[in-house]
C-alpha cells in the first residue's frame, strides 16, 4: 500500500468524508466546490452523493494531486467532476454552487479573505460555505504548526468580514472543528 492510501485510511478514522458530506446537507443534483481538494478525499464521495446531474468543482494548487484525482474519478467512471489547477484568484462559475468547502486549508491561503470573496461569487443566494480546519492546538505531529492555524473564533470573523453569516460552529472529530455559513442579509 502507498503512503497516500495508508494515510487516507488513518485518516478516515478521524474525518469521515461521507458521515461530513451528508451533516451538511449535500444532496443529489447539487453543485459542490472543493477548494483545496487535494487527492480527492472529499471530492470523489462528493460526486457518489451529487450524482450525475450533479457537478463537483475541485481546485488546488498541486498539479500532482488534480491529476491523481483525474486519475480515480476515471478509473470509478465519475464523470460529474470539473478539476482545475489553481486556487486563490480562481472562481469556476457565478452563483452556482449549493455548496463551497474548505477542508483543512483555509489557514493556508496567502490572501484567505480573497478566497472568501471568491466563495462568495461561487455561492447561489441560498448556498452555503462550510470550512473545517484544525484546532488551534498542538497534536503533537499531526496536522500543520500551531502559529499558522486559526482558531475558532479567528476562523469565524474572518468569514463574517467577508459578507457571511455564521451558523454554526461544532467539533468535526478530535482534531478539527467545523463552520457552517450563509450569505449574510445585506450580502
Amino acid at each position: 500500500m502507498s503512503f497516500g492510501g495508508y494515510f487516507e485510511r488513518f485518516r478516515r478514522r478521524w474525518q469521515n468524508p461521507e458521515v461530513i458530506l451528508s451533516h451538511i446537507g449535500l444532496k443529489p443534483d447539487f453543485a459542490f466546490v472543493d477548494v483545496g481538494c487535494g487527492n480527492g478525499f472529499f471530492a470523489i464521495p462528493a460526486a457518489q452523493i451529487v450524482g450525475e446531474n450533479g457537478t463537483v468543482y475541485g481546485l488546488d494548487i498541486n498539479t500532482n494531486a488534480i491529476s491523481s484525482l483525474r486519475g480515480t474519478a476515471n478509473r470509478r467512471q465519475l464523470r460529474n467532476l470539473v478539476l482545475r489547477v489553481r486556487a486563490e484568484e480562481t472562481v469556476l462559475c457565478e452563483s452556482c454552487a449549493d455548496i463551497v468547502f474548505f477542508a483543512n486549508d483555509l489557514h493556508d491561503f496567502e490572501d484567505p479573505n480573497k478566497v472568501l470573496a471568491n466563495a462568495m461569487k461561487m455561492l447561489k443566494p441560498s448556498g452555503r460555505l462550510v470550512d473545517i480546519d484544525w484546532k488551534k492546538k498542538n497534536m503533537m505531529i499531526i496536522g500543520p504548526p500551531l502559529q499558522i492555524r486559526l482558531s475558532e473564533e479567528e476562523a469565524a470573523s474572518l468569514i463574517k468580514m467577508n459578507g457571511f453569516e455564521v451558523e454554526t460552529v461544532e467539533e468535526a472529530g478530535p482534531y478539527h472543528y467545523m463552520i457552517v455559513a450563509k450569505r449574510a442579509k445585506e450580502h
